[in-house]
């Protein structure tokens, strides 16, 4: 990413050439705003504001690999030292995006909002154009299943009630 990538205005960040060579428009909220702003601001004193120049470096010069986070994750896992039962892969870092789509939809069932109604912003905020892509990182946990069983059986009461009169 470059600082013109940055459209603080707009609280986005545009990712270029991505996956299979997509750009998207990433929407954030107020706390990475903060985030972002006071980064952009500490590389604009440290250098003359040039648009092309890398968001993220070391060097002030050369944009951070793209490994570097992953490489930096996988140390983290290592020394947290977390528990990894046995026939399963440690966590990766494209792994947060899943655990990042399950507890939006989890935390808008528990909160009473429709889950379902919202995927479409759950999908902008991915970077997704559609749902469909983001129904990928949707997987079933048993905290999301007892869940959905609590707003079916909400949603099924009445016309038990009914057959059991």
């Amino acid at each position: 990413m470059r600082l013109g990538d940055v459209d603080a205005g707009r609280s986005l960040l545009i990712v270029r050439g991505g996956k299979v060579g997509n750009s998207r428009l990433v929407p954030h909220g107020p706390p990475i705003a903060a985030l972002v702003s006071e980064h952009v601001a500490r590389r604009a004193c440290a250098a003359e504001v040039d648009a092309q120049a890398p968001l993220f470096t070391f060097d002030g010069q050369r944009p951070v690999h793209p490994g570097t986070a992953s490489q930096t994750f996988h140390h983290l896992v290592a020394t947290l030292d977390l528990p990894v039962p046995d026939g399963v892969s440690p966590p990766r870092l494209h792994d947060l995006r899943h655990s990042f789509a399950v507890g939006c939809l989890l935390r808008w069932y528990r909160d009473g909002t429709d889950g379902s109604a919202r995927l479409c912003q759950l999908s902008t905020f991915m970077g997704h154009v559609e749902p469909r892509s983001t129904s990928v990182y949707l997987t079933m946990t048993p905290q999301l299943l007892a869940e959905a069983s609590r707003r079916f059986e909400a949603f099924a009461a009445p016309a038990w009630t009914k057959v059991t009169r």
